[in-house]
């Protein structure tokens, strides 16, 4: 029996037809979990729809897919209606589906919101729990596989930003069952043994399964307790796990991550450059603002005439002194004729001036003879007249 070959086009154009014609596969109503979700930039989105046992890949058009009232999510429940048929190029066929409603929420994404409360509750995320990540580490912790794009993106990102830095790199599975346990051991010992300044936990993009032991909480609480700072690097842009949450640092994707970590040593050399040009400048306008200081210092007077101030203070005290003298002057001069008016006051109401008309004082043992009772015969009395005193005798 002869058979003639035919290409693959036509066979997958005859799988096509086949498909196409069946009535059952033009319209399917399936239910499964989303797994690999990607919205496209075109509005198209992109996923595979599973269950326990085995999956298929399913497209919905922008035109189908801004009709629906909620985001699709990994690991979240549907219900897909669409038609099955075949994608001639690649040769796989899929749902393409029409239209989409939530079944509930996958048990996988249930225990990831059920953990991530848990360990919010608790502190886990806190921001001021959260370590600084050095500005010039020596060395880079880096733990995942050590096979993959992953550690040679790392490797290519740090080098190249800082020749110097030495990164090590403790394997560890990314996938699978025990790999949780596995990175959390490989994060205790790394700050046992002081391995590193900072350390990356990285691993590239993948379904929600994929990532899951970056979901298990012994993962977060290992970075939690860690002493060294950790970068999450855990997927790609969209992708958040629990150990993100957690991490000091989350890096959109492994090659961030170094970005993040590593500082690039040119930036460096051109930021002490212009560092030291600012200084030198500044230097340069401190002197010569100091040159001009100087030279404004010795052509001020202070400089050239040294005496002049001390000249002007003792005319100051010279006026002072003057002043003083002739206000004591004129103190003097109305205490005087203040003195004098006062003088002049007395004598007129002096006893001796009465004298001067010719009268005289007569006393008897010192005291002035008011009354002829206050003396008898033969007493001796004193006469004061104006030009002296004489002694006399009463008879």
């Amino acid at each position: 029996m002869t058979y003639n070959p035919i290409s693959v086009t036509e066979l997958n154009k005859y799988i096509k037809n086949k498909i196409d014609s069946d009535e059952v596969l033009n319209n399917v109503l399936v239910k499964g979990e989303i797994s690999n979700y990607k919205h496209h930039y075109t509005g198209h989105l992109y996923f595979t729809l599973k269950d326990e046992n085995s999956l298929i890949k399913c497209i919905m058009f922008k035109s189908s897919a801004v009709r629906l009232k909620f985001e699709p999510r990994d690991g979240m429940k549907v219900m897909v209606f669409g038609t099955v048929s075949v994608f001639e190029r690649d040769g796989v066929y899929q749902i393409y589906v029409k239209a989409m409603q939530e079944d509930g929420m996958g048990s996988l994404y249930k225990a990831y919101e059920e953990l991530k409360a848990k360990l919010e509750k608790e502190g886990l995320f806190d921001v001021n729990h959260k370590k600084k990540i050095p500005q010039f580490p020596k060395c880079i912790g880096v733990l995942t596989s050590n096979t993959g794009a992953v550690i040679r993106d790392i490797i290519n990102v740090s080098t190249r930003r800082n020749p110097n830095v030495y990164i090590k790199l403790l394997p560890v599975p990314v996938q699978g069952e025990g790999a949780a346990e596995k990175i959390a051991d490989a994060i205790k010992l790394m700050n046992e043994k002081n391995l590193a300044d900072v350390i990356i936990v990285a691993r590239g993009g993948g379904s929600l399964e994929d990532l899951w032991p970056f979901n298990e909480e012994i993962v977060a609480r290992a970075i939690y307790a860690s002493e060294l700072p950790v970068i999450s690097a855990v997927g790609h842009e969209t992708d958040f796990t629990i150990a993100d949450f957690v991490a000091d640092l989350r890096a959109p994707t492994p090659s961030a991550a170094a970005e993040l970590a590593v500082p690039n040593i040119s930036d460096i050399v051109l930021k002490i450059e212009s560092y030291n040009n600012r200084h030198k400048l500044a230097l340069k306008k401190k002197v010569e603002f100091m040159r001009l200081r100087y030279e404004k210092c010795m052509n001020s007077r202070v400089f050239k005439e040294p005496t002049q101030k001390i000249n002007e203070k003792y005319m100051l005290i010279d006026m002072k002194v003057k002043s003083i003298q002739n206000s004591m002057m004129s103190i003097y001069k109305d205490k005087k004729t203040n003195m004098i008016k006062q003088i002049s006051k007395l004598d007129a109401l002096s006893p001796l001036k009465t004298l001067t008309r010719g009268y005289s004082i007569v006393q008897k043992d010192t005291k002035v003879i008011k009354s002829v009772k206050d003396i008898h015969i033969n007493d001796e009395v004193d006469l004061r007249l104006t030009d002296g005193t004489a002694k006399a005798k009463i008879i």
